[in-house]
């Protein structure tokens, strides 16, 4: 009886977990651990290790907040969706009170650790990010526009933002430069997805650009937005946050990327876009891990 007990309450503790959506909050305390570091001159002391720490932990907490309060409002469409339809939200394996309660709990967590320990201006600037996603973009602007991907990215574009400001306290050049590059990097990144997920979406009843402009239209949108992205990319170079190192990778992966989104425009497959989908997380991950790497080694 106990063996049963135990293996439920397991099994719960994964549906609770499974709302974080964990891959995605992986991704974006990653950013925000990289705007963290370029706030640090050089090697941080004991004392800053510290102040990431309970930073990341805080910026953590809040983004699972968000995570979970979208599966609250998307549970009906997620149903639809084959990429969705697992979630407990989804699949009525949680009620709706048990993940509004979880959201609000993780959410005030994250903010009173925020605050106290870390900072106000990063606590403010995180919850902030929380309404940015789990208001306007989940509940007003996807189901209202085929930009949503486009306005709501500003939300998803914060993380590094919310680092800096844990570190030092302000958001410098160097913070918007890092947040300019994620929110050019989401659209494409995200209607390469769209592309081959279109008849989730059509489902789903979402304006999604495929959608409502169709396929073609949004291969040309990827395409002229991996052009916009490169050029942002070099920013970090230009300004003097950077040297050659990062240069040298930032010119490589968004050469990738762009050739991704040429093919895909001349010659669409499903398999080619889902192939553009994964480069761009692979792009993003190595261009912020070459600017740390450019931070210590140059």
């Amino acid at each position: 009886m106990s063996v049963n007990v135990l293996s439920v309450e397991v099994s719960v503790i994964k549906q609770f977990y499974a709302l974080t959506k964990p891959r995605v909050i992986q991704l974006i305390v990653f950013c925000a651990l990289i705007g963290m570091v370029l706030a640090v001159p050089g090697l941080p002391t004991w004392a800053e290790l510290q102040l990431a720490l309970l930073a990341c932990l805080g910026i953590w907490l809040v983004a699972g907040a968000a995570a979970a309060f979208n599966c609250i409002v998307e549970k009906s469409i997620d149903a639809k969706m084959k990429r969705t339809a697992w979630r407990p939200t989804a699949r009525g394996e949680l009620a709706d009170w048990q993940t509004l309660l979880f959201s609000a709990v993780l959410c005030a967590a994250g903010s009173l650790l925020l605050y106290f320990w870390v900072n106000p201006l990063t606590m403010w600037l995180t919850f902030a990010t929380f309404i940015g996603y789990a208001v306007v973009y989940t509940v007003i602007l996807k189901p209202l526009t085929p930009q949503n991907i486009v306005i709501g990215g500003a939300s998803g574009a914060m993380p590094p933002v919310l680092g800096w400001a844990a570190m030092a306290g302000d958001v410098g050049p160097e913070a918007l430069i890092l947040f300019l590059i994620i929110f050019l990097w989401t659209p494409p990144h995200f209607w390469a997805l769209a592309l081959y997920r279109v008849e989730d979406y059509r489902k789903s009843g979402l304006p999604m650009l495929p959608v409502t402009h169709g396929n073609e239209f949004t291969r040309l949108m990827v395409l002229l937005y991996t052009f916009i992205l490169f050029a942002a990319c070099l920013m970090p170079y230009v300004y003097g946050m950077s040297s050659w190192l990062y240069l040298i990778a930032a010119v490589v992966l968004n050469l990738g990327f762009c050739l991704y989104a040429f093919y895909l425009w001349r010659d669409y497959s499903d398999l080619l876009a889902r192939k553009t989908f994964r480069f761009s997380l692979i792009h993003l991950s190595l261009l912020f891990a070459a600017l740390l790497l450019d931070h210590y080694l140059l």
